[in-house]
C-alpha cells in the first residue's frame, strides 16, 4: 500500500524529525499543510535536504495567496532541490483563512482553482512561453519551467471535484465520509471521461484523520476534536460531513460556532469517527485503516494527525500505522 503522512505542527516535535522518522518507517510520502505560523514549502525544503527517497508534498497551499506563477516556481524549485520528489497539493482553503489572514476576497473559488491549476500545469510543462486569459487569472509570455510535478487538488463539492477530473493528477478530499467516497469520486471520473482522460490515472489520496493510543478513549477524543474543528470552521467541510451525517454535523457546527468547543467535540459520535477517521489502540487503528483502503477507491491514504492532540500521539500514531503499508 502507498501510505503518506501529513506532518502535524506541534510544540513538542519538530516536523523535520517526524518526517525523517516517517521515511525510516516506510511511509512513501510526507506532506505539510499551511495556514499560519510557518511556510510549508520552506519546511519541506529542509526535509528534502535530510531525507533520501520519501516524496514531498504540500497539503495544502491555497490558490489565493500565491499567484499561479509563484505556485509553479515553488513546485519546480522544491522538485529540483528534492531530486524529483515533489508534488503540489492545492485547494481553496476557507473564507476565514483567505479573507482574514490574507486580506483577499474569497471570490468564485471553483473558477479560481480551475484557472490557477491550468496555468500552473502549463508553466510547468509547456514548450513555449505561456499566455493565458481567464476570468480570474491572466498571464502573458511566462517562460516554461520544464518540470514534471504532480498537481493534487483538495476538492470537496461537486463543482470543484469536476476540476479534479478535468485537470489534476490527484484528488485530496477531507471530511467526505469514507462510506460515500466511491460515489463522490464518480463526479471526478465523469468529468475526466468528458475530457478524454482516464479516471484510473487520477490518484485518490484522502486525508485520514488518525489517532492511536493504548487508551482508546484518548484516541477517539483526538479525532472527535479534529472533526468538530472542521465542522465548525467552514461550510465546505460541514457540507462534506453532512452527506452522511446531516443532523449530527449541524449540532456539532452550531456548538463550535457558539464557542462551546468541548461540547462540539462531545457531539461527534463514534459512528462519525469511524466513517471520517481512524482511531483506537494500535491493532484497532491498523485494522480500520486497512479496511478503509480495501473497501474504497483510495490509492494513497494520507494519515493526518489531529493537531489538537499531536504532542501526545504523533509518534505513536506514525509508528503504529506504518505497518499498514506492508499489508
Amino acid at each position: 500500500m502507498h501510505l503518506g503522512v501529513v506532518i502535524p505542527r506541534t510544540g513538542t516535535h519538530d516536523p523535520t524529525d517526524l518526517a525523517i522518522s516517517a521515511e525510516k518507517r516506510g511511509y512513501d510520502s510526507v506532506w505539510m499543510g499551511e495556514l499560519w505560523g510557518s511556510s510549508s514549502v520552506v519546511k519541506l525544503s529542509e526535509i528534502a535536504a535530510k531525507t533520501d527517497e520519501v516524496e514531498l508534498g504540500t497539503a495544502i497551499v491555497n490558490v489565493f495567496s500565491r499567484t499561479p506563477a509563484v505556485l509553479a516556481m515553488t513546485a519546480a524549485t522544491l522538485d529540483r532541490v528534492s531530486n524529483g520528489r515533489a508534488s503540489l497539493g492545492v485547494g481553496t482553503s476557507t473564507p476565514t483563512a483567505v479573507e482574514n489572514v490574507h486580506g483577499m476576497p474569497f471570490d468564485r473559488p471553483v473558477r479560481r482553482s480551475h484557472e490557477t491549476i491550468e496555468v500552473i500545469q502549463r508553466i510547468l510543462g509547456d514548450d513555449e512561453p505561456v499566455t493565458y486569459e481567464g476570468e480570474r487569472v491572466s498571464v502573458s509570455s511566462v517562460p516554461p519551467l520544464d518540470r514534471d510535478v504532480s498537481v493534487y487538488h483538495a476538492a470537496l463539492g461537486p463543482a470543484n471535484r469536476r476540476v479534479v477530473g478535468r485537470l489534476c493528477d490527484g484528488w485530496m478530499p477531507h471530511n467526505i465520509p469514507f462510506s460515500g467516497l466511491n460515489d463522490a469520486f464518480e463526479v471526478v471520473a465523469t468529468s475526466a471521461r468528458e475530457r478524454d482522460r482516464d479516471p484510473d490515472k487520477i490518484t485518490i489520496a484522502p486525508y485520514v484523520p488518525a489517532a492511536v493510543s493504548e487508551d482508546r478513549d484518548e484516541a477517539y477524543d483526538a479525532v472527535r476534536g479534529h472533526i468538530a474543528y472542521y465542522a465548525g470552521s467552514a461550510d465546505g467541510y460541514r457540507n462534506a460531513i453532512a452527506t452522511e451525517f446531516p443532523e449530527q454535523v449541524d449540532r456539532v457546527a452550531e456548538a463550535w460556532r457558539a464557542g462551546d468547543r468541548e461540547d462540539a467535540a462531545t457531539l461527534v459520535t463514534d459512528e462519525m469517527v469511524h466513517d471520517l477517521g481512524v482511531a483506537g489502540t494500535p491493532s484497532e487503528a491498523r485494522d480500520r485503516l486497512h479496511e478503509i483502503v480495501s473497501e474504497t477507491v483510495i490509492d494513497r491514504p494520507l494519515v493526518t494527525i489531529p493537531e489538537q492532540a499531536a504532542d501526545g500521539i504523533a509518534e505513536e500514531t506514525i509508528e503504529a500505522l506504518a505497518a499498514v503499508s506492508d499489508a
